[in-house]
This record gives structure tokens, C-alpha cells and sequence, in this order.
């Protein structure tokens, strides 16, 4: 068979391979682990058992020997051999020489080694032909005879398990072996073998099994036959693909040395290579390949047990087994199978019968063995081989080896997939293997990953994800480079479209792009997260850009692959986003998945990358909330505090870097400003040299530049040039940074390099600083000439030029020719890579020797399987997760979308809730109450609702607006279940949350959905529930009769049309509302009250805060009219439906608000000294405006505010006086209507003595409030309660500031009385003329009753004016005119209060005050006022003939005892008026007011008590000596002449009845003088000074002007 006969192709396997490959793995795997806990010998039971035959096995193996001779004979070539193969006989049964070994079973030469060719050595010379001579004895054929020896030597067999195991083989070995056999022939041998495999004949209880095994290994895949039809050779090749596998996985497969692996794995790689075999040759090849290495690499486990804990020494043993194990699989379809152990390169002689002159169908290999089978050893293989085999693969990947087409490079893919899938985390612990998959292996990966050949993606990425779940503790930079590149791919290049029904504020936490990739706004290279710059992953092959939808989509695959792990996002989160040196990469990758979860990604990858992406974000969550009550494990780990510090100064140098970039003198300022550099050059020095996020140009143009010269010394001195040539030196140094381009940047660079390296290199071929100078000079100009793509086509530099650059200018000598040679050989051979500027092989194999390089300094990647940095980890990547879950829930249809969305969000919030992120928690709750439908600043319209009560045994339900909305929309009403479930145990975390719950509580509450808040609590306000909407109608469909026809529901229609009333809900409606109300019950709102009832202080504050946000500015106009009725009061359709726009609104809502707070800041001493200050100043804002506001509201919040001024009083919240104003200050009309309340809260205040009851007490509005509601019916009684408490209470209310208006509002209540005069007089007509029965007691009714108590309060103040007088320090006539005028102005007005009970009351305390022994002092001004201010306008006011009017009987008798008591009254004081220049004046207004009274034409009772009182008066002046004839005493003459010239005029006749003159009258006068003597001795006796008196102006200001007049 030719060369080009050669069957050599690669092949294009199956994807579905991968699938099978895996299930293998996973059933190998379960083996192993059953076999592991089955026996001591785990390597070899988990291979297949053979099979047990009901045949003789002597008789098969006979059978199949006589089968594959026969064949042969039909051959032409060994047509004319013996009948020795069939009749077992010996075919030389003359024996010329000593024995040949050959000929004795299980001696030590029965078989012969394996030569170089593959082919066993018999010592036959010459070829056999057809025929031998005529008249010859013919010598039988070497093929031929095997078997013919092997029948003699199994005649004698009893037991085909004690055979010699190569001597059973030998026969069909050579067949397999012989160039010259057909494929037929070749097909039987090896279809007998895997017979005797099977069935067991060649076991391991088998003579020299081991050696057996290995020949076989090595004869079939060394196989050769003649060519003839290719179904038939590839039958063949099929076989022995069948039996590499058989023997890998039989009981002999561990016993193969690495040798004999390698030429297996060599040859079935080769088969799917060959370019000429079938597709299902090629596909069956792979298949085997996949299966053979499942089995090697789970044979690196079963090492690595054997090993223990010595695992160094197993590699150290595999390092020094190397030699000889050496695989060169055919892969360019032109070469023939290559042996092992032949020179690379060599081909294999062809398999066909090209010589056909070939004498010989065995080649000799030399004499036979000389060993026994005890000196035969056999290693069995181990990591050398696998070394081998997984290089070969890796290096099958490689992109720039033009030989390998990619559907090689697949098959390499998958079968190194299975590897990683066996075996990867022991590749990862061997250096062996573990340095391939670090190197080559992750570079050809990331490369491929590139290509538009979608097997190739697919295949790549599926390994690289493989790869990085096994391996990746060794893989930490090149895992950042890998998910860098499909985060750049994968992240879509558009802004998320706006919806028409999703707010833009529900996704705003979505990134637009990757950290790692986006521009500052000044400079597009500097400042980013990733520190892999754009340019140099696109040096490594790893720049984003637009890749087709399948592309995409199987990347998302990787993806979501890589977080299915349960500790990868941790991972990335603690190595990659905690490390200052590395990207953010699980902030990217959630950003990635969060944007690509949107249904809009669809349109630039395919239908399924959005649901992948979401599947792969919940997983996230998911394993988050599944490590919540995991017990924290820390050991070995990163410290909390340590990474928290790291991440804020990767915040910050980031920061600075940008800075840096943008002007490098701030951002280094900035950077010494956050303690990330010192104030040294050499710290500085070192970190631009060490980050990768400073521009490297920037940092060539600052370094270089004039005045930073420390800098740039600084910078120098990090590197290490001894031992290196100066292009070495030079090539180390520019790799740093960019060289600026302008001259003298560069030579100051230059200068300084060669001052540094001449000093610290040690080289004594630069003998002077110019010449290091000059040679850095012309080195940097030959790397230009030689790699400058504007040179095209000219002629380049060569040596002779360079040297000649270069002569005399080392210290005046010639650089060394070998030393300049080495440095243009280096040059021209590997170009200086300036960073960020070239692309070509040079800097991909530059960047990715610096990202080995950074490996070491890197460290291994930390695995975390632990939730310690899980708070940290969910506070950073929470924004993207929550906004994505928002948008999809809002535009998913499928409720299988809805149910994994509502448990994400539940997650999430059980997340942010246990580890405190208030933020998220508070987002978390705002998108979902965007979702309910009921978080709108637009307030429900409660005008229609109807109270339907749907049957007997069940609650009424209210249908509104609200509720058949919410209840028509299923989405919403499973956004309101999340979002309260949310809510329920969180209520300590939320912050700005509440206002979004609590705007939808006050929904559902006007709405009559749920109760108040604190029900329970209501006790402590002693308040009647808030008042809601009066429904507009109320239904009750449980009682109306089962009549439900037509002409039923129309005469319903028409007779509501015909009232006006509403329509009556209909069935839907009242369903949706049903809905709604198992909704909201569902919700266990309850519970989230009492959870809110006891919080702590200061979680109640973001609470109380979010309440009082709710107040509207201006309420008139922000909430409609809601008409509160009285309960009795059947509800108008009509008068509801007429918006009272001219007055204020009723806002129940709002009442819902300040009642909550109310309650809450009173809970405790902490919440109100917490809570009260915000809660009070919203409450006042109504106070103060109350005329805006509703009484209801009005009420209520004065109420609240009295109620928390007496729990803080020990605090500034509420001020008593501003709160009393503001309340003082309510239009009268308002106050009337909330007097009930405000009362009830005034009351509270003052029911105990102490501090703040005298505040209130004493405060003018205090009492403004009190006179404005005494007068309403319903207020009065409590005001009254309040003044009787206030005046008789222990100790008294009653001081100096509130003495007067507690007078006065007593005499307001006496006045009131007055009604009793009427029910006084109409009895009294009824009983005149009759005898008098008992007479009704006017206090029976209760003003009356009022009324007298009020009068003996203020007589009883009377006792408290000694004690008022000494508290004040006033002045004596300030004093007097302070305490005791208001309560002698007081009793006078009521001395003519129509009611005779109050006026009889009034008149005696008037007198008996008016005699009291206190009242008078030294001062003449205090008391003599009681004459003008007290006495006198009594008496007129009686006069007065309104006054007189209204009680007619009554009124004379307190006209007559009204002068009785002005005469007693002058009587009583005369002593002292005596000594005062102003009696005069004073006696003639009483003669005057005595003229008035007896000319008033009341009758004889008047006309008879005047004179009698008057009559004493002049007698006891007479007999005083005040009042004598001027013959007596010339000094009174002018009160003598005055007093009679007034009393003459209407009673001129009483002058000469007292005649005063006379003796008898004198001697009478001074006995009634002594007798009014008697009775003041019982005072103290005062000596006032004679004043003129004055005439003092009250309120009423008439009475004293009406005496000066009559004067």
C-alpha cells in the first residue's frame, strides 16, 4: 500500500460527544467510589469482570487458531504451508540442533522482545515462497508455524488460565504485526484477542501477564496488513480502537508502562486526525479517546491514594521517568502512524506491499531474550505519561501552528475537557501538569475563544469554564483575564430601552457598562477598575467587540456555568474586587448579568441569553440566602476589617490614578493626602511602578520633566541591572512606561539610566557613563529601524552598520564585536515592547510573560466556602440584582418568570435584613410598592363606595375605586404579598422604605381595608376610632330574595336612576374587591403593627419621619371632601356628591398620622424625647393654621398635642403658652366645634398638681379659652369643671396672674343663672294667694346650680387675697385695687342678677365681704374705692329700670338692702373716713344716691327704708361730733349746711324730726355712736390719711361717671 494510500485526516466529532463523555466520567467516578469501599484493591476492580463461557476455552482457542490459519491458507502466499497449524503436530520433527526456546511454553524465549519496527525476530533469513523445490521437504511459514506450535503446546493444556499468557498471543501477534497479512486476516487475530480478553483466558492469574499485556500494547499499535478495501481497513482500525480501549479499562489496563499509554493515546489521536477515514471511523476514534483518557486521568486519583500524603514524591518520581516517554501523533494527514520509540520525525514503512521482491514477511529483531519473566519488570504507568498526553493535547491548541485545523483543535478540546472533568483539581496539585495548564494551556484558551468558528468557541469556552471550576486555585490572573474578556464581549453597547410602563428609577442601579472599561471623561486610558489595560488585552487576544448572537450566547453559558458555583461570585468578590491590584470582577459579572437579563438583550444575542442571565443572577441570590444560617467559618480566611480597608483604598487609588492621569502633580497630592504614598519620591517611585492604572505615557512625560528629577532617580533606583547588558537593562527599564517623544525628555532619561546602570550593573565592558549613554542611544534607534512598520521595503540595519555606529566611543575603545553582536541579535530577534503601542505576536508573548510573572506576587486565588463576606459582598453588587428583578417582574407574561422573581426579591430582602443594608432593603420596598399600583400621590376617590355584605356567615366587604382595581390585577396584588412580606420582621432595618408603605397603609385604610394601626391602643387617648367616608350605599345581598330575572334587575336599574343613587356594584366588582380583601389579609398587616409598636427607639424614627412626610402642604387642595355623618344620619347620595368647596376638607388619612405618632412617642420616656420634637412641630403647623383645616382633624390634633405636652413637659417640644395661643387663637366657630376634645386635652394637663398645670393655668389663653366655651351648652359643663377644680382644688390654681380671670369667668357662670329667673318668677305667679307649699329649689337646674357655686367661689377667694397681697409686693393700693376690686365688682354684679338664689347669694357675700375686718388699712385710697367703685354703681345699676324689670318683687327688697348696706357700710367706716379730707364729697353722693333711691317710685318699702337708714346715719354723725350745728362747732359748719341743703330737698321734713340740736336726740345719737363703736373694735383700726376720692373707670365704665353727674 502506498504512502498516499494512507488513511490520515482529522475529523470533525459530534458536540453531542461532550454530553456522553460526561456521563462517563460521572459513571467512572461511581465506580471507583464503590469499588473504594468494596475492597483493598481499588485500582483494579473498578476495570470490566470477564465474561463466563459455556465452552471448553482449550477447544476456542484452538477454533480460533484453526480459523485464522484457514484464512490464511486461502491466501496464495502460504497456500503451499503444512498442516501443522491444523493438526498440531510439530512441522520439524527433526530437531538438527539444540532446542530453539521458541518451541517450549513458558520458557524463558517462548516469546521475543519487541524490536524497533514492532515486528518479533525468528531467525528466518530468507521469504517463503508458494512452493519449495521439487523433491525438498518444505519448512513451514514463520506465520504458520506460530500456530502450529501454539496447537502442540495447548494439546497438553488442562487449564487455559495457567497458560503462558505471551505464548497465547505470540501466533496472533505476528499476524497483527505481518506487513504481508490482509486486513480479513488482521481482523480475525485481533477479534481473537479481544475474545481471550473477554472471556478471561488472559487474566491476571495468567503466567506473565504483565509482559502479555505489554506486547500487545505494542503490536497493536504497531499493526500493519496489506491494503485492499477500505470498509475493511477501516474495520481494522476499528478493532484495534476496541482493544486499546478493552485493554485500558480491563484488569491489565493499570499494568501498561507509560510507554505503552503513550503509543496507544499516540495512535488513537492519529486515527482522528487521518483526513481519509470516515466520519464514523473518526467519530468512533474520538469516542475511544475520550473514554481511554477518562480512564487514564482517574488512574492520576487512584495514584494519588497509593501516594498519601507524599504527593512531592510522586512528582519527583514522574520527573526523572521523562526519558523515553515521548508522543508524536501524525497530525498532518501526510505521515504514517509513528512509533513511540522512533526518532521524531521518522516515518513508519509503509503498511503495503510496495517491495513485492520482500523475502521476508517477519523482520529479525536478533537473537532471542536471554531473561527470565522474574527479570522482566514492568513499570506500571503513572504522571509521566499523563504529562505527555495532556501536553500534546494542550499543545494541539495552539492558534498560530497553521499544521492543526480547528476540527482537530475540537477534538483536542473535548478530550482535554474530560480530563479537567476527571481530574482537574489533581492536574491543579501535580507542578507537572499543573504548569501546562497555567501556560500553554490557558493561553491557546483564551486565543480560541476569539475565533468565529463556533465549535471552537464553544468547545473553548466549555473547557476554560472546566478548567477554572477545577483548577482555578492556581489561576488567579488568568481567570481575571478570562471573565475581563467575556465581560467585555458579553456587556450590551446600548442604554435599556424606556418602557412605557416601567419607571426609569426602577432600574437605574443597572451599570451601562463594565467598570473595567469605562473612560473617565478626560482621558480614555487611565483610571480603570480592571487593571488589565484595553490595549494589552487586545495584545493577549482578549478585546471585547461585537460577536454574533451564537457567539454570545454560548459565552452566557460559560457564565452562568462558572456561577452555578455556590462560592465563585464570593470568591471573585474577596481575591479579585478586595485586592487593589485587581478589577472589580464580581461587581462586573453581576452588573453583566443583570444588564443581559433584560428582555431587550434578546435582539443582539438570541432568545435565551435573558432568561440564562436571570437564572444565573437568582442563583446568586440563592446561595447567598442559603448560607444565612450557616455558623460563620473564618479559619485560614481573609479578616473582614482587613478587606473592607482594602477595597476603600483600592476606591481611592483609583481615584488618584485618574487624578494622576489627568494632572499628575494633584493626583499624586491626593494620593499622599489619603496615606497611599509617603511624602518621599521613593514611595511614589513605587507605586507608579507598581499600579497598572496609571498611564504609562503620562508616566514617561513626568518622570521626565524638569523638576522631577527626585522622581525620576527614585524611579530608577527600583530596578536591578547587574549581571545584564545595557539592552537588557534598557529593555527592562522601557517596559515600564512610554518613552514622550520629545528630545530632551528622552536624553534626561537616557543620562540618568546610564548614570544608574554604570554604577550598579558591575560590567566591565562599558568602561564610562557616555559610553552606557551612547550605546542606550543607538540601541533605542536600531529597535526602530528594525521593528518600525514605516520601513517597509528599506533596507534595515545590519551589524556592520551597528558596530560601525559605534566605534571609539567606549572610554575612546571599541565595544567588544561578540557584545554588540549578542546586543543586535537580541534586538533584531525580540523587539523593545513599548506598551500600548504595537500588536503582534512580540506583545502578546510580551503581555503574557508579565502576567506570569505577576503569578507569584499575585498569591493563589483564596477559596471561600464560608458566608463571612456575604453582607459586604451583597452591600456592593445589591443595586444591579434589585433593579433587574424590578424590570423583568414589570414586563414578564409568564408566571413561571413571576414565581422565581417574587422568591429573588424575597431573598434579597431576608438578605439585606440580616445583615442590616438598609438601602437595599429600602430600594427592595420602593420598587415593590411601585408595583401594587397603590404607591400614587394621587389620593383615592371614595365617593362610590359601597358596603355590600355578600352573605350571612361572612364580613361585608367596601367596594371602591381601589379595591376592584388592586383586585383585578394579578401582578399587583402579588407585588403587595412580597412586598409586606418583605416588610414582616424587617421593620428594624427599613429607613426610607416606610414612606412607600405607609402611603399604601393609608390607602387601604380610608378605604376601610384595614384597621387602624394601633387599635388596641386607643385607651391611652381614650378616643373614639378615626371617622371614615360614610359608604354611599350599604347592600346586604344575603337577605334579597333569590328573584334575579330580568325584569328584577331592570326595575332595580330604573329605580336607582330614578333616586340618583350610584349604580349598585356588580358581580365582578364585588369579586375583584373580595380579591383584594383576601389580599390584604394574606398580608398579615397585624402582625407588621405590632412588630412596629415595638421597635426600638431609633428604628422608629425613619418610621415616625416617613409618617409626617405624609401630611399634606396644603390639604384643602391636596385630598378630596369626605363629609363626616353621624352614625344616625342615613347617608344623601346627593349632599355627598356636592363638594363643599368653601369649606375646609377632612382628610382622614391625615388624623391616621398624627394619631400613630401620637401614640408611638408616647410610649416610653426614650421615644418621647426621640420622637417628640418632630411629631409636636407637625402638629402645631395645623394648630396654627386651624382655619384651613377640618374640626374633626383640628380636634384630634389638639388632643395629640395636649396629650404629649404632658408626657414631655420635662422637655422644650410643646411650649404651654404657644400651644394655649394657638388654640386660643381658633375662629370662634372652630373652637366651638373642637371644644370637646381640646377641652378633654386642657383637662388632662391640669389634673395634677405641679409645673405645668400653673403654666397653663396662668396663661391668658388659657383662660381666653375657657370664657369662649363657657358660654357653648355642650363645653360649658367641663369648663366649669375645670374653673371649680382650678379655684378649689389643693392646693389652688389661683395666683396673682390668673386671680382676675378666674373672677371673672366665675361671674360670667353666675350671670348665666339669670335663666333661673324666669322659672322663679312663674312659680310664684302660680302659688300667689295660695298657701305656700314648699317651694321648688332654683339649683335644680344646673346653670342655676352652676351659678350659686360660682358665687361662693368667689366669695371663698376672699381668703386667699391676705396670702395673694403678701406673694405680690405690690403696693398697698395696688394690692387692694389687684385682689380685692375684682371680687367686690364681681358680687355687685350679681347683687342684680334677675335669678333671687344667685342675688341673695351675691348680696350677703357682698356685704360680709364689704365688713370684712381685712379689707381696711391705713391707705384711704384702697378702701374708701369701695364707695365709688363698689357701693355706688350697685346702687344705680339697681335704679336702672331694665334692672329693675326683671324682677320686680325682687329687686325692691335689694334696692332696700342695697341702702341699708351703703348706710351700714359709711357707719362702719366713719372713724376712719373722718380723718379724710374727702368725706365731704363722699357723704354727699350718699345723700344724693339716698335721693335717688327715694324718688326711684318703687313704693312704701323703699320710701320707708331710706329715711330709716339715713335717720341713723345723721344721728350717728350727730353723736360722733361730725355732724353739730355750726353754734357748736364753726369748723363743720360746711358739712352742716351741705348736708342739710341736700337732704331738705326730699326729705324736708326730717330735719326737724331728728331735731339735732336738741339734747335728748344728742344723748340718742351718742348711743347708737357707741354701738357702732362696739362693732368695729373687732377689726384693727386703721388711720388713713384724707384723700380726695377718685372715680375709677371699669370695664363697664358708666356707673362712676353717672354719680359725678348726679353730684
Amino acid at each position: 500500500m502506498s504512502q498516499d494510500e494512507q488513511i490520515t485526516t482529522t475529523m470533525e466529532p459530534e458536540l453531542a460527544l461532550e454530553s456522553s463523555s460526561s456521563g462517563i466520567t460521572h459513571q467512572i467516578a461511581l465506580q471507583t467510589t464503590v469499588v473504594d469501599h468494596c475492597g483493598p484493591t481499588p485500582n483494579t476492580q473498578y476495570r470490566s469482570r470477564p465474561v463466563a463461557v459455556a465452552v471448553d476455552p482449550v477447544s476456542l482457542v484452538i477454533s480460533e487458531c484453526i480459523s485464522v490459519t484457514s484464512a490464511m491458507r486461502k491466501h496464495a502466499r502460504w497456500a503451499g504451508s503444512s498442516v501443522s497449524s491444523i493438526l498440531g503436530g510439530n512441522p520439524n520433527p527433526i530437531q538438527l540442533g539444540p532446542p530453539s526456546p521458541l518451541l517450549r511454553p513458558g520458557s524463558k524465549g517462548s516469546t521475543t522482545s519487541m524490536g524497533a519496527d514492532g515486528a518479533q525476530d525468528f531467525g528466518i533469513a530468507n521469504r517463503w515462497g508458494l512452493r519449495g523445490k521439487k523433491g525438498k521437504s518444505m519448512q513451514d511459514n514463520p506465520l504458520m508455524a506460530g500456530f502450529g506450535r501454539l496447537r502442540h503446546e495447548l494439546s497438553s493444556c488442562k487449564d487455559i488460565h495457567d497458560f503462558d499468557a505471551p505464548a497465547l498471543l505470540n501466533p496472533f501477534l505476528q499476524v497483527i504485526q505481518a506487513s504481508s497479512t490482509s486486513a480479513p486476516i488482521t481482523i480475525l487475530a485481533l477479534k481473537a484477542i479481544r475474545k481471550f480478553l473477554s472471556y478471561g483466558f488472559i487474566s491476571p492469574s495468567s503466567p506473565r501477564f504483565p509482559l502479555a499485556m505489554q506486547s500487545l500494547s505494542t503490536a497493536i499499535t504497531h499493526c500493519r496488513f496489506e491494503a485492499s478495501d477500505s470498509a475493511q481497513d477501516e474495520v481494522v482500525l476499528l478493532m484495534i480502537l476496541h482493544l486499546m480501549e478493552d485493554m485500558l479499562s480491563g484488569p491489565g489496563g493499570a499494568l501498561l508502562s507509560d510507554e505503552s499509554v503513550c503509543e496507544m493515546m499516540e495512535t488513537g489521536l492519529t486515527m482522528c486526525c487521518q483526513s481519509r477515514l470516515s466520519e464514523l471511523l473518526r467519530r468512533t476514534a474520538e469516542a475511544a479517546m475520550v473514554r481511554m483518557c477518562q480512564i487514564i486521568f482517574e488512574h492520576l486519583k487512584h495514584l494519588e491514594v497509593e501516594a498519601g500524603d507524599d504527593l512531592e514524591a510522586l512528582d519527583n518520581q514522574a520527573n526523572g521517568d521523562m526519558e523515553g516517554v515521548k508522543m508524536v501523533p501524525s497530525t498532518n494527514g501526510n505521515d504514517v502512524i509513528a512509533s513511540s520509540d522512533a526518532p521524531v520525525g521518522e516515518p513508519r514503512e509503509s503498511t503495503g506491499s510496495e517491495n513485492p521482491s520482500d523475502d521476508t514477511d517477519v523482520k529479525s529483531t536478533g537473537e532471542p531474550s536471554e531473561f527470565d519473566d522474574d527479570s522482566v519488570q514492568i513499570k506500571p504507568y503513572s504522571l509521566p505519561s499523563m504529562k505527555e498526553l495532556f501536553r500534546v493535547l494542550v499543545d494541539l491548541l495552539d492558534p498560530h501552528d497553521k499544521q492543526q485545523g480547528d476540527t482537530m483543535r475540537v477534538m483536542a478540546l473535548r478530550i482535554i475537557h474530560v480530563a479537567l472533568e476527571v481530574a482537574g483539581p489533581s492536574i491543579a496539585r501535580h507542578p507537572a501538569l499543573a504548569v501546562v495548564a497555567e501556560d500553554r494551556l490557558c493561553r491557546h484558551l483564551f486565543q480560541l475563544v476569539r475565533s468565529d468558528n463556533m465549535a471552537i468557541l464553544q468547545e473553548s469556552l466549555i473547557v476554560a469554564g472546566t478548567l477554572l471550576e477545577t483548577c482555578r486555585g492556581v489561576l488567579k490572573l488568568q481567570q481575571e483575564l478570562f471573565l475581563s474578556y467575556l465581560i467585555a464581549c458579553l456587556h450590551p453597547p446600548v442604554e435599556i430601552p424606556r418602557e412605557a410602563n416601567i419607571d426609569p428609577s426602577l432600574y437605574d442601579g443597572i451599570p451601562q457598562r463594565p467598570s473595567g472599561v469605562k473612560p473617565p471623561p478626560s482621558q480614555a486610558s487611565s483610571g480603570r477598575s480592571t487593571p488589565v489595560p484595553v490595549k494589552d488585552r487586545q495584545k493577549l487576544g482578549m478585546e471585547g467587540g461585537a460577536r454574533k448572537p451564537d457567539a454570545r450566547q454560548a459565552m452566557v453559558e460559560s457564565v452562568g456555568a462558572l456561577t452555578r458555583m455556590p462560592t465563585f461570585l464570593v470568591e471573585l468578590f474577596v481575591n479579585y474586587d478586595s485586592d487593589a491590584n485587581r478589577g472589580n470582577l464580581c461587581e462586573d459579572m453581576i452588573g453583566l448579568l443583570s444588564r443581559s437579563a433584560l428582555p431587550d438583550s434578546a435582539t443582539w444575542s438570541t432568545t435565551s441569553v435573558p432568561p440564562l442571565c436571570l437564572d444565573a443572577l437568582l442563583g446568586f441570590v440563592q446561595s447567598i440566602a442559603d448560607r444565612l444560617d450557616n455558623a460563620p467559618a473564618s479559619d485560614g480566611l481573609p479578616d473582614q476589617a482587613v478587606l473592607r480597608e482594602e477595597r476603600r483604598r483600592k476606591k481611592t487609588i483609583v481615584k488618584g490614578a485618574t487624578k494622576f492621569n489627568e494632572k499628575p502633580k494633584e493626583g499624586l497630592g491626593y494620593l499622599r493626602e489619603q496615606g497611599v504614598i509617603g511624602n518621599d519620591a521613593v514611595s511614589a517611585a513605587k507605586f507608579l511602578r507598581s499600579t497598572s492604572r496609571v498611564s504609562k505615557a503620562v508616566l514617561g512625560e513626568f518622570i521626565s520633566k524638569r523638576g522631577n528629577d527626585e522622581y525620576l532617580e527614585a524611579f530608577l533606583d527600583l530596578f536591578d541591572f547587574s549581571g545584564k547588558r545595557v539592552d537588557q537593562a534598557v529593555r527592562l527599564l522601557l517596559e515600564s512606561f512610554r518613552l514622550p517623544g520629545e528630545s530632551p525628555l528622552i536624553e534626561r532619561i537616557v543620562t540618568c539610566f546610564a548614570k544608574k546602570y554604570f554604577a550598579t550593573s558591575g560590567s566591565d565592558v562599558v568602561l564610562s557613563e557616555d559610553a552606557v549613554f551612547i550605546l542606550t542611544y543607538a540601541i533605542i534607534m536600531l529597535n526602530v529601524d528594525q521593528h518600525s512598520p514605516k520601513l517597509k521595503g528599506q533596507k534595515r540595519m545590519e551589524l556592520v552598520d551597528f558596530a560601525r555606529n559605534l566605534r571609539g566611543v567606549n572610554a575612546s575603545k571599541d565595544f567588544p564585536p561578540e557584545y554588540l553582536e549578542m546586543t543586535y541579535e537580541a534586538i533584531k530577534s525580540d523587539e523593545i515592547i513599548l506598551p500600548d503601542e504595537h500588536d503582534n505576536k512580540h506583545a502578546f508573548d510580551y503581555a503574557w510573560r508579565e502576567m506570569l510573572l505577576k503569578t507569584e506576587s499575585a498569591g493563589p486565588l483564596v477559596l471561600c466556602d464560608t458566608n463571612i463576606y456575604d453582607a459586604d459582598m451583597f452591600a456592593t453588587t445589591w443595586k444591579p440584582i434589585v433593579s433587574t428583578l424590578s424590570y423583568v417582574f414589570m414586563s414578564a407574561t409568564d408566571d413561571a418568570v413571576f414565581s422565581r422573581v417574587v422568591t429573588g426579591f424575597d431573598q434579597c430582602a431576608q438578605i439585606a435584613s440580616r445583615y442590616g443594608i438598609t438601602e437595599a432593603l429600602d430600594r427592595i420596598i420602593q420598587n415593590l410598592s411601585y408595583m401594587t399600583t397603590l404607591d400614587t400621590i394621587r389620593p383615592s376617590d371614595t365617593a362610590l363606595n359601597t358596603e355590600v355584605k355578600v352573605s350571612d356567615d361572612s364580613d361585608s366587604v367596601m367596594v371602591s375605586e381601589l379595591a376592584v382595581k388592586l383586585g383585578r390585577d394579578f401582578k399587583a396584588q402579588l407585588a403587595t404579598l412580597v412586598l409586606f412580606r418583605v416588610v414582616k420582621g424587617s421593620e428594624r432595618v427599613i429607613g426610607s422604605g416606610w414612606q412607600h408603605i405607609i402611603r399604601i397603609w393609608l390607602k387601604l385604610f380610608i378605604n376601610s381595608l384595614v384597621p387602624s394601626f394601633f387599635s388596641k391602643n386607643h385607651e391611652k387617648l381614650k378616643l373614639p376610632k378615626i371617622p371614615l367616608r360614610t359608604p354611599t350605599q350599604v347592600i346586604d345581598r344575603a337577605a334579597k330574595t333569590a328573584d334575579t330575572g330580568l325584569f328584577s334587575a331592570l326595575s332595580s336599574y330604573i329605580s336607582s336612576y330614578a333616586a340618583d343613587d350610584p349604580p349598585e356594584p356588580s358581580a365582578e366588582e364585588v369579586e375583584s374587591s373580595l380579591a383584594t380583601a383576601d389580599c390584604i389579609k394574606a398580608c398579615d398587616l397585624e402582625s407588621v403593627f405590632t412588630n412596629i409598636s415595638t421597635l426600638p427607639a431609633n428604628s422608629l424614627l425613619p418610621f415616625i419621619e416617613a409618617l409626617l412626610s405624609e401630611l399634606p402642604d396644603d390639604e384643602s387642595s391636596a385630598v378630596p371632601v369626605i363629609t363626616v355623618k353621624p352614625e344616625s344620619v342615613p347617608s344623601s347620595p346627593a349632599s355627598a356628591s356636592k363638594p363643599a368647596s368653601q369649606r375646609p376638607t377632612y382628610d382622614p388619612a391625615v388624623v391616621y398620622i398624627l394619631e400613630t405618632c401620637t401614640i408611638l412617642a408616647m410610649r416610653d420616656d426614650e421615644t418621647v424625647e426621640l420622637l417628640g420634637k418632630p411629631i409636636t412641630e407637625a402638629i402645631q403647623m395645623i394648630l396654627r393654621d386651624s382655619a384651613q383645616h377640618h374640626p374633626v382633624l383640628v380636634s384630634r390634633a389638639a388632643l395629640y398635642q395636649f396629650s404629649i405636652l404632658k408626657v414631655s413637659y420635662d422637655h422644650d417640644f410643646v411650649r404651654p403658652p404657644v400651644l394655649l395661643h394657638s388654640v386660643s387663637s381658633f375662629p370662634k366657630e372652630m373652637l366651638a366645634k373642637t371644644s370637646q376634645l381640646v377641652l378633654q386635652g386642657l383637662k388632662l394637663c391640669i389634673d395634677e398638681p405641679g409645673p405645668l398645670r400653673s403654666e397653663i393655668m396662668t396663661s391668658p389663653d388659657f383662660w381666653v379659652i375657657l370664657r369662649t366655651l363657657a358660654g357653648s351648652a355642650n363645653a360649658s359643663p367641663i369648663v366649669f369643671e375645670i374653673l371649680e377644680g382650678g379655684v378649689s382644688g389643693s392646693p389652688s390654681a389661683i395666683i396673682a396672674d390668673n386671680y382676675e380671670a378666674a373672677i371673672a369667668l366665675l361671674n360670667e357662670y353666675a350671670t348665666a343663672a339669670k335663666i333661673g329667673a324666669a322659672v322663679e318668677q312663674k312659680g310664684e305667679r302660680r302659688q300667689r294667694n295660695v298657701r305656700p307649699a314648699k317651694k321648688e329649689a332654683s339649683s335644680d337646674n344646673v346653670v342655676v346650680s352652676r351659678g350659686v357655686k360660682a358665687v361662693d367661689l368667689i366669695f371663698s377667694m376672699t381668703d386667699r387675697i391676705p396670702h395673694l397681697m403678701k406673694q405680690s409686693h405690690l403696693e398697698n393700693s395696688e394690692a387692694w385695687s389687684a385682689y380685692w376690686l375684682p371680687i367686690f365688682q364681681a358680687l355687685t354684679a350679681q347683687c342684680t342678677n334677675p335669678c333671687r338664689e344667685v342675688r341673695s347669694l351675691a348680696f350677703s357675700s357682698l356685704q360680709r365681704s364689704l365688713l370684712s375686718p381685712g379689707l381696711s388699712c391705713s391707705d384711704h385710697e384702697e378702701w374708701t374705692a369701695i364707695f365709688g367703685e363698689v357701693l355706688f354703681p350697685l346702687i344705680l345699676r339697681l335704679l336702672k329700670p331694665e334692672v329693675y324689670s326683671s324682677d320686680r318683687d325682687g329687686m325692691s327688697e335689694t334696692r332696700v338692702q342695697a341702702a341699708s348696706l351703703l348706710c351700714k357700710t359709711f357707719l362702719h367706716y366713719l372713724v376712719l373716713l373722718s380723718k379724710w379730707d374727702g368725706m365731704l364729697d363722699l357723704w354727699l353722693k350718699i345723700i344724693d344716691i339716698m335721693d335717688r333711691l327715694m324718688n326711684s317710685g318703687q313704693g312704701d318699702s323703699l320710701e320707708e327704708a331710706v329715711p330709716e337708714n339715713l335717720k341713723n346715719v345723721l344721728l350717728f354723725m350727730s353723736s360722733s361730733g361730725y355732724l353739730v350745728p355750726p353754734s357748736k362747732d364753726p369748723s363743720q359748719e360746711n358739712l352742716w349746711v351741705e348736708t342739710w341743703k341736700r337732704i331738705d330737698r326730699f326729705l324736708p321734713d326730717l330735719r326737724s324730726e331728728l331735731a339735732l340740736e336738741e339734747p335728748e336726740i344728742i344723748q340718742e345719737a351718742r348711743q347708737l355712736q357707741a354701738e357702732a363703736r362696739t362693732e368695729t373694735e373687732a377689726g384693727p383700726q386703721p388711720q388713713p390719711e384724707p384723700e380726695v376720692v377718685q372715680q375709677p373707670t371699669d370695664e363697664k365704665g358708666t356707673n362712676g361717671e353717672e354719680v359725678a353727674g348726679e353730684s
